[in-house]
């Protein structure tokens, strides 16, 4: 038997665990927290935030010094994110389904 569980989520984001590691963390304000788990302070965590943070494993990009995230609602386009990159600008890219323009 399949079971549901509701989930709040408007998007899922996937974030790639390996590019993670290889930056080091390299975000917020210390420049020591891991993508994910910035993402996840701003939109909050489980399943009654609004857009579902993942760490995966490796996504195949590898870009060098960035991590590679993929936004639900646009799969076809990948976004390669560096640490110097403001986690607030990345989340309100997120929130606005990907689209580049503010």
């Amino acid at each position: 038997m399949i079971r549901r569980a509701k989930a709040e989520w408007q998007a899922t984001v996937l974030v790639c665990g390996k590019c993670s590691k290889k930056v080091g963390g390299g975000f917020g304000p210390k420049g020591k927290t891991p993508l994910a788990k910035a993402l996840k302070r701003i939109f909050g965590k489980g399943r009654k935030a609004p857009v579902g943070v993942v760490e995966t494993k490796c996504l195949g990009l590898c870009p060098k010094n960035a991590v590679t995230l993929v936004d639900g609602r646009r799969p076809g386009e990948w976004l390669v994110v560096t640490p110097d990159e403001d986690v607030e600008a990345i989340a309100a890219r997120l929130r606005q389904g990907g689209d580049p323009k503010p």
